[in-house]
């Protein structure tokens, strides 16, 4: 273990902030609302809900009953916990994967988060208005993000987008080299009723429009809102809907963005509490506000702005389409649409940085117990070698194919790897009963019991279910583009240096906590 002093979360409300921020993010303002929208409206929300039931609230009961289980015991990272836990040399290295997800996920991260406070900062300027034609913001989009040309965006540096992107990641950097109670959750503790109050400003302004085309009154915020919730079944029933087994691995996948349960994040930040502290409540509660954030807002403002205005077609596309193409469309058709727009945009760029703010902190947590680093070295490292892989992804960054890549492996494929190898550790080493005496301890309210069955048996089988169908739809395009694409085979490479980096320091770590148990 490392010689730097404990950090532990000065409140309870702190920790919340924070564990809630770094849930909140892009997944439930623009990914959340499109997956409903694709798939048949409130149907969607049944595999939904039962994912958050089945796997999210019991990994994230799991995550903070692990981490506050190690952190007493002086560990804060995913490598040192699992090695407490598990008594198997190969235990610490199976916590590269809480290292990793985080890391790589914040190289791409924070270059959609620096589009966020672009778009914000054109709109409160008016840069943004470009009238109604639909080219017009897709163009504006392609130049912004160079999805037209690989380094497309290193041909201005000085006066385009990567000002933007410079502006993200050296606040990133500032406030994570603060610390944790200084940096991380001050601000959180700031940011996050901003961006509720943002949100809600929006959402009113959304749920006012009333019906704008007096020629077209079915258009109105109703059937928006039906949109999302009605069970949209012209077509075909219920049950031809709830088959669809691709619809209930993406609301899986969704569960596990929404909770950053599955990142390594929640480990490490639990394992900052004291012993007594809550933990029960504290997790429910963090859970219950990201689900305010992305069903009660994120939800309510996308769907029915998007339909009011351009109906079925508007709400339909992929994530960065809908938010970065179809809501300033809208916004542009909308009463005090350039302060709306502002807001929105601005509300993106809040969520997403809570998010990222968190991203660093296992592999910070891991340097300074491990490898006895300080938190500056720590943080000045780590913010060094995610900047190389934005850097990696805004190069390559003609129609997102290394941001795509770093997506599909590292935040589909290892977080599913990651929630199932923290799933094992618990059900199976750790235990139930241990696991259900330190969420007892200190509790807020007494965890149903039926957790411990639940994560032991169902979660494990559900994972493997929708992981095995997951592999089995997407695996055959993955080779082949592998195949196909230089660019696909770069980022594969890079992605497998960085995990060996860390691999390589847990090596030295392990080498290091076994030379001071030796000693003592």
């Amino acid at each position: 273990m490392s010689r730097n002093p404990q950090e532990n979360w000065s409140t309870r409300i702190g920790v919340i902030f924070a564990v809630t921020g770094s849930a909140v993010g892009l997944g439930n303002f623009l990914r959340f609302p499109g997956l409903a929208a694709k798939y048949d409206g409130g149907t969607f929300m049944i595999p939904y809900f039962i994912a958050l039931l089945l796997l999210g609230l019991p990994l994230a009961w799991a995550e903070w009953s692990m981490g506050r289980y190690g952190g007493v015991r002086g560990f804060h990272s995913s490598p040192g916990i699992f090695r407490l836990l598990w008594k198997n040399r190969a235990a610490p290295y199976l916590g590269v994967l809480g290292l990793l997800v985080p890391v790589v996920i914040y190289m791409y991260y924070v270059f959609i988060e620096s589009w966020c406070l672009g778009y914000a900062w054109y709109y409160l300027t008016g840069a943004m208005e470009l009238g109604r034609d639909p080219e017009a913001y897709g163009q504006f989009f392609a130049s912004f993000t160079g999805l037209e040309e690989n380094a497309s965006l290193f041909a201005n540096p000085l006066g385009g987008p990567l000002i933007f992107l410079v502006i993200c990641i050296a606040v990133n950097f500032l406030l994570i080299n603060r610390g944790l109670t200084r940096g991380i959750e001050l601000f959180c503790l700031g940011a996050m009723p901003l961006l509720a109050l943002c949100a809600v400003l929006v959402l009113i302004r959304v749920l006012t429009l009333g019906t704008p085309d007096p020629a077209r009154p079915e258009l109105n915020v109703i059937s928006g809102l039906g949109q999302m919730w009605n069970l949209q079944t012209a077509d075909k029933s219920v049950w031809q809907s709830l088959a669809n087994g691709k619809m209930w691995m993406e609301a899986a996948g969704q569960i596990f963005f929404s909770l950053s349960v599955g990142f390594g994040v929640i480990i490490t930040y639990a394992s900052y509490l004291r012993r007594d502290d809550d933990i029960a409540l504290s997790a429910t509660t963090a859970a219950a506000g990201n689900q305010f954030f992305e069903v009660s807002l994120g939800g309510m403002i996308t769907i029915p702005a998007a339909f009011i205005f351009l109906g079925v077609a508007g709400v339909a596309g992929g994530t960065f389409a809908l938010g970065f193409n179809t809501l300033p469309l809208v916004f542009e058709s909308m009463p005090l649409g350039r302060w709306v727009g502002f807001l929105w945009f601005f509300l993106l760029f809040l969520a997403a940085i809570t998010s990222s703010l968190s991203m660093l902190q296992p592999a910070i947590a891991f340097l300074q117990e491990g490898l006895g680093l300080s938190r500056a070295r720590a943080t000045a490292l780590l913010c060094g070698v995610g900047t190389v892989g934005t850097l990696f992804v805004v190069w390559f960054s003609k129609s997102l194919v290394a941001l795509d890549t770093f997506d599909f492996w590292i935040g589909t494929f290892c977080i599913f790897l990651l929630a199932s190898v923290q799933t094992f550790i618990f059900g199976w080493v750790m235990g139930p009963r241990l696991g259900l005496e330190e969420l007892d301890r200190g509790a807020g309210f007494r965890v149903p019991r039926i957790f411990a069955f639940i994560i032991k048996y169902v979660s494990p089988l559900y994972l493997l279910v929708i992981f095995v169908a997951w592999a089995w739809q997407n695996m055959g395009d993955s080779v082949q583009s592998f195949r196909e694409d230089a660019v696909v085979r770069w980022s594969i490479l890079f992605l497998l240096g960085v995990a060996a980096l860390f691999l390589w320091s847990i090596h030295l770590a392990v080498r290091r906590w076994q030379a001071g148990e030796a000693k003592s």
